[in-house]
């Protein structure tokens, strides 16, 4: 089973090279895509992995997360391989929605997975991985979103239990809502 494969870690300075190296093929197959990198908020912004990794921490709390370019805390994982130690996936969790673009469209949380290891189930692994600590955070219901055409991540949505709710715009582009119950 799949989820015996990895494990959903916070981002640390042991991961600085394999972050540095999911950013550079991220950018190097999805420069086309405009959700490039949901779940890695500022991870393209950032000049080095020890950055990204830092304002990962200061997002974790109410009290910093503005620092780093939020009003919403959040968590972010790392899905690491266990077999490996590799970085197949980045998720983030945001402790609640209680804004107007996340309560919208953002939902509680956004996720990528490494373009070479696409196609394996990771996505609905780490998502049902991150249901279990949005549990843990005290969550009863779960906002997850994706874009009309994005089909792979509706799959991994209704996959995990959610149950679609509407389609909305934003941005210019049809957004679709699913609630999955905690």
């Amino acid at each position: 089973m799949i989820m015996n494969e990895i494990e959903l870690v916070e981002p640390d300075v042991s991961y600085a090279e394999d972050i540095w190296a999911f950013r550079s093929e991220i950018i190097e197959n999805d420069d086309d895509n405009e959700d490039i990198f949901a779940g890695c908020l500022l991870l393209d912004k950032c000049s080095s992995a020890e950055e990204w990794i830092e304002i990962c921490q200061l997002r974790k709390d109410a009290k910093t997360c503005e620092q780093a370019g939020t009003q919403v805390p959040s968590t972010t994982y790392l899905a690491v391989r266990k077999s490996d130690n590799k970085i197949v996936g980045i998720i983030d969790l945001r402790h609640h929605i209680d804004h107007p673009v996340l309560g919208t469209w953002g939902g509680h949380c956004g996720y990528s997975v490494r373009p070479s290891e696409r196609g394996h189930g990771y996505a609905s692994c780490m998502l049902r991985m991150n249901l279990q600590k949005a549990r843990e955070l005290g969550l009863e219901r779960f906002l997850v979103t994706c874009s009309e055409e994005n089909v792979a991540s509706e799959k991994v949505i209704l996959g995990n239990g959610g149950i679609y709710e509407k389609t909305i715009e934003a941005d210019g582009s049809n957004i679709k809502r699913y609630w999955i119950s905690l």
